[in-house]
């Protein structure tokens, strides 16, 4: 599999950018293109996937363990001849107060990948020089196999810069001009995803593929990819216990949902499970035969007054949560059972109000279920990721979902287990704990002919 790495030096660089022009313009080449995206964003995959044509990936090292990294790589890269993996902040930046576990460069060596080095330009001259000097060197076992340089202010600008890389012995592989045509909308969690963006997300995909096979040698970055060993590693599977009733498991989707990791749906099905995607935006009710429901994180902040407008859906769904049925609701979806959403009356499962603030709460968390919920027994361990700007009202009564120490070593009690829900703020990643998903599968199994028992899960 030829492979490589964009990388950065710091956030704001103009790696979704490049990353994203790059697969579709190899693409648009006629190269079949796998996509990922380091750590646990889940809007970049989404214009990965618009570039590509196949699901965006994460790789992920803190939430699913560094030994499965390059199963899932070979996993996601079936059946493509190149793949493109697009870093995360700065090169080196991973876990807070750890060695870089998670970061860009640590991916980089779980893969044997090299580095397309991209440089945001503006204000940079001869010391790009020791800028590139100090990542090379910083870590020699992480190989910078060249550099892409943004916003390029002008053609003596251009040389000046190719003239730093030559001192330090770095090719330089493109040149992109200084547009605004070669950007994605931005928000307060970070791009617009492009499930919301809609078509204005192809044309702005397509106007960065243009700029990047114009500004850039896809030949030098094919001899880049292929300049590494082929991996010999075997390739993740999703293998869980499965039943045999093949239980049908709703999962929210559309512009208001769209924060879920693509192994998610692969671990349900291969669990037994058959997955049908519902829309809150627009479906007025659940599939029929529905005994399970995923809610899982999106934007529902920017889509409360419709959410709220669909009352029939959100009706379904309280219904559905109270008959004691598996949910499993991660960020925006435990908004979306909350009482209310910044005043609009949403699905009342969760008694707690949700709204906006300024605070961003963002970081991994090494949590601890509290309680039995159709995903946990009490006690089981993760490591999850929180990313948001809500916040819930007054603490619900119901048992929390998980604990874990806080910065202060307090410990933090967060979610909610309400009979068969599973509610939290915390984003999970299901290949990092495959049994949960076939224990939620399991869960459904009394639900399968539409029964209400109110099961309680041991």
């Amino acid at each position: 599999m030829n492979r490589l790495v964009v990388a950065a030096p710091a956030s704001g660089s103009g790696k979704t950018t490049v990353a994203t022009g790059l697969m579709a313009a190899l693409r648009l080449a006629g190269s079949r293109v796998a996509p990922f995206k380091v750590g646990p964003d889940y809007i970049d995959p989404g214009y990965h996937a618009l570039a590509t044509r196949r699901p965006g990936r994460n790789l992920d090292p803190v939430m699913v363990g560094e030994h499965r990294i390059p199963g899932l790589f070979a996993h996601g890269a079936k059946g493509c001849d190149i793949a493109v993996v697009e870093g995360v902040m700065g090169l080196f930046d991973g876990r807070v107060d750890t060695a870089g576990i998670g970061s860009t460069a640590h991916v980089a060596k779980l893969i044997n990948a090299p580095v397309l080095f991209v440089v945001d330009a503006r204000g940079q001259s001869r010391s790009l020089a020791a800028l590139l000097h100090g990542f090379r060197g910083y870590d020699p076992t992480v190989r910078l196999g060249g550099v892409i340089l943004n916003q390029v202010g002008s053609e003596r600008h251009e040389q000046v810069l190719r003239s730093a890389c030559d001192e330090v012995g770095l090719d330089v592989l493109g040149v992109l001009p200084r547009d605004p045509q070669f950007s994605l909308p931005s928000r307060h969690l970070g791009l617009v995803t492009a499930a919301e963006h809609g078509p204005e997300a192809v044309a702005a995909v397509d106007a960065i593929a243009a700029a990047v096979a114009k500004h850039v040698d896809l030949d030098a970055v094919r001899r880049l990819a292929s300049s590494v060993p082929s991996m010999a590693v075997a390739a993740w599977e999703p293998r869980v216990g499965r039943v045999e009733d093949e239980p049908l498991v709703a999962v929210a989707g559309g512009a208001a949902f769209t924060f879920g990791y693509a192994e998610h749906v692969e671990v349900l099905e291969a669990s037994g499970a058959a997955v049908a995607v519902v829309d809150p935006l627009n479906d007025e009710d659940l599939p029929a035969g529905t005994a399970g429901l995923v809610l899982p994180g999106g934007f529902p902040e920017q889509h409360a007054e419709a959410l709220s407008a669909n009352a029939k859906l959100r009706d379904a769904v309280a219904r559905f949560a109270r008959s004691g049925a598996p949910v499993h609701a991660e960020c925006g979806g435990l908004l979306y059972l909350a009482r209310s959403l910044d005043g609009h009356p949403m699905c009342g499962v969760v008694d707690a109000e949700g709204f906006m603030t300024p605070k961003l709460t963002l970081g991994y968390r090494d949590a601890v279920a509290s309680a039995s919920s159709p995903l946990h027994p009490p006690g089981s361990r993760v490591t999850g990721h929180e990313f948001h700007r809500t916040q819930l009202s007054t603490p619900h009564s119901a048992p929390p979902a998980w604990q874990w120490r806080g910065v202060d070593s307090r410990p933090v009690a967060e979610g909610f287990v309400v009979g068969g829900v599973h509610a939290s703020y915390l984003h999970t990643h299901p290949a990092g704990d495959p049994d949960a998903v076939a224990r939620f599968v399991r869960a459904c199994h009394p639900f399968v002919a539409g029964v209400a028992d109110g099961t309680v899960f041991a």
